[in-house]
C-alpha cells in the first residue's frame, strides 16, 4: 500500500493538469512525532529548518513527553500538539531513564497520543517520521510502541530516526539504547541512525554540545527529505529526487547518511570568467566534484559510521548551485556508489539551490550491517541479560539458603 501511494502522489506530481506548466514539488511530505527530550528538542528545530529553506515537507508535528518541562521548553511545535502522557503514574515529571516505564504509559495513554495525529492530514503525508534519543526512558521505550500503533491503523510508511547516546553519558544510557534498539528496528519500516558517540567534539559542553548536534541531524536528514523540490526561481532538477525514490531506498533495516561540500567560485565572477569559455572544461569540472564529494560523503563521516559495502541500497543527491550541476556529474557518483556498495539498487538525482554558494552530495545508505556501534549495543546488551540472570540466580540461591536457615534454627528451638 506504501508504494501505491507514493506512486499515485507522484502521477499527481508529474501532470500538468492541462496548464503547460511543471508542478513546483515532490517534496517528500512527512508527518513528524518527537517522542521524549531529544525527540521533542529535533522536531522543534526540523520546524525552524522547513521554514528558513521555505519549503514544506513537514506536514505536521507532534511532540510526545511524560516531562512537562520538556514540552514547555519548545519553540515551534503547537501547543496543541503537545502530548503529555503518564500524568497518572508521573505527574508530569518524566519516567527517569526507566524505558520499562516509558513504553508502560505510552500503551496506557496510546488514545492520547492518537488524539493528535487524528488532526494530521494523513492522505497528503507520505510516511510518519518517530524521532526519539535511544538512551532516554520515554523515547526509547515509547517509541516502539507508537511504531507498532501506526503500522497497524495506518499504510503510509513509518519510519524512525533513533539518536545515539555518548558513551560517556553514563551506563543506563547506552543499557537503555541496547535494550530498545532492535525493539525500534523490528517496529519500523527503517530506522535511520545518527550516533552521538561519532560527532561529539573533545572538550565541548554538553548543552552546546547538543545544541550542534541537533543542527547537524537536522540539516543533512533536512536536506535528504527537502530534495524533490523540482524548481525554484526557473532553476528545475534535472533528475528529480522525488518520495517515492526515498521510499524505495529505505525499504527495510538500518540507514545512514553522509554529506559533503564544497564552495564554488560564481559564475559571474570575473576572475574566473576567461576559464569558463570552454564549456567541455566546466563539465569536466563539475563532473570531477562530484563524483569528489560523493566518495567524501560515504567514506567520511556518517551520521552511523559503517561499511559502506554492507549497504544493500543506496540514493546520491547532488545539492547546491545550479550552474555547478550536471546529470553526468550525479550519474559518475551514483555509479562509483555502486561499485563501493555492490548493490544494483542505487538511485541517483539532484536539488538545485539557487543563491547558494556551495555545492555538496548526500549519500543516504541503507540497509546496512557492517556497523561497530551495533555491535557494541548487541554486547552490552548480551552483558547485561547474562548480569541480571546471574544476579537473579544468585538472589534465589540466597533465599534459600535463609529459608533452609529459618527452618534449622526453629528446630533448635
Amino acid at each position: 500500500m506504501a508504494d501505491e501511494h507514493s506512486t499515485a502522489r507522484a502521477l499527481e506530481n508529474s501532470t500538468d493538469h492541462g496548464t503547460g506548466e511543471r508542478p513546483r514539488e515532490t517534496t517528500m511530505k512527512l508527518a513528524l512525532i518527537g517522542f521524549g527530550q531529544a525527540g521533542g528538542k529535533i522536531v522543534d528545530e526540523f520546524l525552524a529548518y522547513d521554514s528558513a529553506i521555505d519549503n514544506s515537507f513537514v506536514e505536521a508535528a507532534i511532540a510526545v513527553n511524560s516531562a512537562t518541562t520538556d514540552l514547555r521548553g519548545l519553540d515551534h511545535v503547537p501547543q496543541e500538539n503537545r502530548v503529555l502522557i503518564g500524568q497518572a503514574r508521573v505527574k508530569g515529571h518524566g519516567v527517569g531513564a526507566d524505558n520499562e516505564l516509558g513504553a508502560a504509559v505510552t500503551e496506557a495513554d496510546i488514545d492520547e497520543i492518537q488524539g493528535a495525529i487524528d488532526r494530521v492530514p494523513v492522505h497528503e503525508i507520505d510516511a510518519f517520521l518517530i524521532v526519539a534519543g535511544m538512551g532516554g526512558g520515554t523515547g526509547s521505550g515509547g517509541a516502539p510502541v507508537l511504531a507498532r500503533h501506526l503500522k497497524r491503523i495506518h499504510t503510509e510508511p513509518v519510519y524512525g530516526l533513533g539518536i545515539l547516546p555518548g558513551t560517556d553519558e553514563g551506563g543506563i544510557y547506552t543499557l537503555n539504547a541496547a535494550r530498545s534498539f532492535k525493539t525500534l528496528v523490528d517496529e519500523v519500516d527503517n530506522l535511520l541512525v545518527f550516533d552521538n558517540d561519532a560527532w561529539r567534539s573533545a572538550g565541548e559542553s554538553v548543552g552546546s554540545g547538543y545544541d550542534r548536534i541537533n543542527r547537524e541531524i537536522v540539516e543533512r536528514f533536512g536536506l535528504l527529505f527537502a530534495a524533490g523540490e523540482v524548481g525554484q526561481n526557473d532553476h528545475v532538477a534535472e533528475s528529480v529526487v522525488d518520495s517515492s525514490e526515498i521510499i524505495n531506498t529505505l525499504e527495510s533495516g538500518v540507514s545512514t547518511i553522509g554529506y559533503a561540500s564544497e564552495t564554488v567560485e560564481s559564475a559571474n565572477d570575473g576572475l574566473l570568467s576567461s576559464f569558463r569559455s570552454d564549456t567541455e572544461f566546466d563539465e569536466g569540472t563539475a563532473t570531477n566534484r562530484m563524483t569528489s564529494l560523493v566518495r567524501k560523503a560515504t567514506l567520511g563521516r556518517l551520521t552511523l559510521p559503517c561499511d559502506a559495502a554492507s549497504a544493500d541500497r543506496g540514493l546520491v543527491v547532488a545539492t547546491g548551485s545550479p550552474e555547478h550541476l550536471n546529470r553526468k556529474g550525479v550519474e559518475r557518483g551514483r555509479q562509483w556508489l555502486e561499485d563501493e556498495t555492490g548493490s544494483m539498487e542505487i538511485r541517483g538525482g539532484d536539488y538545485p539551490l539557487p543563491g547558494r554558494d556551495d555545492v555538496g552530495a548526500i549519500v543516504l545508505l541503507s540497509g546496512v550491517t557492517a556497523v561497530p556501534r551495533i555491535d557494541q549495543l548487541q554486547q552490552v546488551a548480551i552483558e547485561a541479560q547474562e548480569t541480571t540472570e546471574t544476579v537473579r540466580a544468585n538472589a534465589q540461591e540466597d533465599f534459600a539458603t535463609l529459608v533452609d536457615t529459618g527452618g534449622e534454627l526453629d528446630a533448635l528451638f
